[in-house]
């Protein structure tokens, strides 16, 4: 099962308090790096769920019998 945007999204967190509690500049801005990508992945992961329940919500709602 691929991770989900709960996943992602708390990794984001951790980053982010990694960044605040940093004390060498290359680390905060690491950490930051990392926050913004987790927030990406946790953004791309909602939009797949979402599509997902609308193409399931799609396919029940068609008559038995008619093409996909």
């Amino acid at each position: 099962m691929s991770q989900g945007y709960k996943f992602y999204a708390a990794r984001a967190v951790e980053a982010k308090a990694e960044a605040a509690e940093a004390t060498l500049e290359n680390v905060r801005l690491r950490a930051l790096r990392s926050e913004a990508i987790w927030l990406q992945l946790a953004d791309h992961a909602r939009k797949v769920e979402a599509d997902r329940e609308k193409a399931r919500r799609e396919k029940e709602a068609k008559p038995h019998g008619w093409p996909l």
